[in-house]
């Protein structure tokens, strides 16, 4: 699938330009997904018909870390309490935020240079990229440049107790690869067993009105155990220097429709910022801390705040990194990912340490040790108590 392919594709997305919104699953409008898509053999089976995936966590974790046995040991990284908690007897919400690196991007067009060409291998990739997820077990989990959804995480996960959505780029640049899976895209997942679903809704965001390429996942969730809504967000902006007035503007419209959507759900006034239902919007934002959209999110009257400046001393800085590659046009190390959260109703009870520079290694992300050229942010959060 080539230029064809891409034809094709945008052939099909240009007549949803006139509106941004689209309803779930969006499965439909993607012509290089079948119904019935061939499964990954290594973790997923047919029978009858249905998928059957390994259901017990425990034991596909195992299965990941059998197949992964010659490899570098994995980067040791632990939980930094910031609050203990009112109540013990609550399970706090463990959301993941991970651009996992597009498979057809990573063998092709991104060009890590310091990176054995094993080590991109799909065969070895989706076994690290599962093994990171199983280790940590979180509750909601946002990602970004998703290529194998239907055939590896949509089937895997469901089989071990998650929903998920999943909005596809309408001109992704995996489909210029040569033996691509598809087009990348957002996916967002979440236990069932701690949340019902009430809305979600695929997002194509606008800059000035105008669709762009870039899109979020926005969906409304209800905790089983406490019975409080939380809106939901995965989004992946435009990335490269030179767009930065992009992205604050597509920061911006992914505002405007979670207050939007919280506010059908709360039903006030238009205009009205006062709502209990907390925001998290996770992402790779592609935009350093002193970017505009940055500022936009921090300013916002939603009142957002980044979980992982609780890392810092001061609890007003990002981590130096979130992510750190080598291409040919030099070494890159900075911080474009973020866990956004409503700092009035939420708070964060523990933050994933990031590994360090020696564990990383000289030659950097991704690596035979790590999948992606970005590293995973997980945090535990729990709902402040109503007023």
């Amino acid at each position: 699938m080539g230029g064809g392919a891409t034809r094709l594709y945008s052939t099909l997305t240009q007549a949803l330009s006139g509106s941004p919104t689209l309803p779930f699953p969006p499965s439909h409008l993607d012509p290089h997904q079948p119904e019935n898509t061939n499964l990954d053999p290594d973790f997923c089976q047919e029978q009858r018909g249905s998928p059957v995936c390994p259901p017990d966590p425990v034991e596909l974790l195992r299965k990941c870390e059998e197949a992964l046995r010659d490899r570098p040991p994995r980067f040791h990284r632990k939980f930094i309490k910031i609050n203990e908690g009112d109540s013990a007897t609550i399970i706090p919400i463990r959301v993941m935020q991970w651009n996992i690196l597009a498979q057809a991007l990573g063998e092709g067009l991104d060009s890590f240079v310091q990176c054995p060409l094993e080590a991109l291998s799909w065969s070895r990739r989706k076994y690290l990229i599962l093994e990171e997820i199983l280790t940590y077990r979180p509750h909601i989990l946002c990602l970004q440049e998703v290529d194998h959804y239907y055939d590896t995480f949509q089937p895997v996960l469901t089989g071990l107790g998650y929903s998920s959505d999943f909005c596809p780029k309408p001109w992704s640049p995996c489909l210029d690869v040569e033996g691509n899976n598809g087009p990348d895209g957002c996916a967002l997942f979440f236990d069932h067993s701690r949340f019902e679903i009430l809305e979600s809704m695929s997002v194509r965001l606008s800059a000035m009105r105008i669709p762009t390429n870039q899109v979020a996942v926005v969906t409304m969730l209800r905790c089983r155990t406490t019975a409080r809504c939380m809106c939901v967000a995965v989004t992946h902006l435009k990335a490269r220097s030179g767009w930065e007035w992009l992205r604050s503007a597509q920061g911006s419209d992914l505002l405007r429709h979670l207050q939007n959507l919280v506010q059908r759900h709360v039903g006030g006034p238009e205009g009205d910022l006062s709502s209990d239902i907390p925001l998290l919007i996770c992402g790779d934002f592609n935009a350093i801390p002193s970017e505009e959209v940055y500022r936009r999110f921090i300013t916002s009257p939603l009142s957002l705040d980044s979980a992982y400046k609780k890392l810092s001393q001061d609890g007003l800085t990002e981590p130096i990194y979130t992510t750190w590659k080598i291409r040919p046009t030099g070494e890159c190390c900075t911080t474009l990912d973020y866990i956004w959260y409503s700092q009035d109703t939420l708070r964060v009870d523990a933050v994933l340490d990031m590994p360090t520079e020696e564990q990383i290694g000289p030659n950097r992300l991704p690596s035979f040790s790590y999948p992606s050229d970005h590293l995973s942010l997980v945090c535990d959060f729990s709902f402040k108590e109503k007023e």
